[in-house]
């Protein structure tokens, strides 16, 4: 059975409902994913919807967070709560015969959350810790770093974990604010597949979307990354170069030409082994083990990006030969086996991205939040299969704001 977009009405408000029915295994799973909630609106507090979702984690307050998670583990349930940049998403999955008392679990956390100062205190210790763990992560180190330099002076140049000195600074009424703000039927959408059919899964999602307040649907505002190149180097105790690159990139999630830009970014950089970023170098100049560039296409932002790791005396050739292959690709283009070879990888595999029941539901969810009709991904791929040299070489030269290439590089301080 095809996944397929329906909606439920709850107290006045329209609910969009995906589903997707799949007998194959006795198991059932819902997201409830609440848009124009994550990390994009932390304010003045960076971490707070990262903080937030894990306080969810911490079970109802009657229960507490050691006799919720009992609850759970008695029936083999998986109930937790993240956030994206945009989203905030609760996640819960069982067996069939379990199912009903998943919905209800996640009723009651939706309606009773153990919001307590104890348990801030204890969640605000264990994301400290993992915080300061992450300072020798340098891999997280330099990507944070380019997100301040392309993002500066917006959200985006906060990271969304938070650092240990925002963490400190968040108190109970924050959170209780954003969950309050947040957790709004006006922003739900529901997401539900296995084995259970339409007219059951829109009783369960009724159920736990009645718990929820009407609120408001809120708003997402557009930051474009900055065509000022800028470099940030920081100095730790290495022995590898961690440089990671950015620029903007002109394409919003509803462009169509959407099509063309994933074609491109597989040869130049997504592809892994045969994309120009690998071949010159990994292949040919041996500066690194592997090298990526990659289009991130939001809703609230857009940009171009890229990393990799060298020796400390190759970190200079490696972002010049950055810079010169991007550089060559938007002036010259592709070529005819490029092409050719994306084609039959990108057409090729598409089996493999919609073969299990969440990546499908997940495809589907995707098209309905970037504004496709439900669908989109098979009408992209029929573009893809017809798309020619000459409109691919003439989309790509279009992109000459991929040069303007901001690096954040992680070194040795000696």
């Amino acid at each position: 059975m095809a996944t397929t977009l329906d909606y439920i009405e709850i107290n006045g408000t329209k609910v969009p409902l995906i589903h997707e029915e799949d007998k194959r295994l006795p198991i059932v799973s819902m997201q409830l994913v609440l848009r124009n909630s994550g990390s994009l609106f932390d304010g003045s507090h960076p971490g707070l919807a990262k903080l937030s979702a894990r306080m969810m984690n911490e079970g109802t307050k009657k229960l507490g967070s050691t006799g919720f998670a009992k609850a759970l583990e008695e029936r083999a349930i998986h109930l937790s709560a993240h956030t994206g940049t945009e989203t905030f998403v609760f996640e819960a999955e069982s067996l069939k015969e379990e199912f009903d008392r998943a919905v209800e679990l996640l009723s009651q956390l939706l309606g009773d959350p153990n919001l307590t100062q104890e348990s801030l205190e204890k969640t605000k210790a264990v994301t400290i810790g993992s915080l300061t763990r992450k300072e020798n992560d340098y891999d997280y180190v330099a990507n944070i770093s380019l997100k301040e330099l392309i993002f500066e002076k917006t959200p985006l140049a906060n990271p969304s974990s938070g650092t240990p000195e925002s963490i400190k600074l968040i108190k109970l009424p924050d959170i209780t604010g954003f969950i309050d703000e947040h957790l709004a039927l006006e922003r739900a959408i529901v997401v539900i597949g296995g084995d259970i059919s339409l007219e059951d899964a829109r009783k369960k999602a009724a159920s736990v979307l009645s718990v929820l307040k009407k609120g408001s649907r809120g708003g997402l505002n557009y930051f474009e990354a900055s065509s000022a190149a800028k470099e940030k180097v920081l100095k730790r105790k290495t022995e590898q170069a961690y440089i990671y690159f950015g620029a903007p990139y002109n394409m919003k999630v509803d462009d169509p030409d959407h099509y063309k830009s994933r074609v491109a970014a597989f040869i130049l950089g997504a592809g892994g082994f045969g994309s120009r970023l690998m071949e010159e170098i990994r292949v040919k100049r041996g500066l690194a083990y592997s090298a990526y560039a990659r289009t991130n296409i939001n809703r609230s932002n857009s940009y171009f990006f890229g990393y990799l790791q060298t020796k400390i005396e190759s970190q200079e050739e490696a972002r010049k030969t950055v810079k010169d292959v991007i550089a060559e690709f938007v002036k010259n283009g592709v070529t005819q086996e490029e092409l050719d070879q994306a084609k039959r990888f990108l057409l090729g595999s598409e089996p493999l991205r919609v073969e299990t029941l969440s990546q499908r539901l997940s495809r589907t969810f995707q098209e309905y939040y970037r504004g496709y009709e439900i669908g989109h991904s098979k009408h992209e791929l029929e573009l893809i299969k017809t798309l020619t040299l000459k409109e691919l070489n003439t989309f790509i030269k279009k992109h000459t704001e991929i040069n303007q290439l901001s690096f954040a590089i992680v070194t040795s301080d000696k």
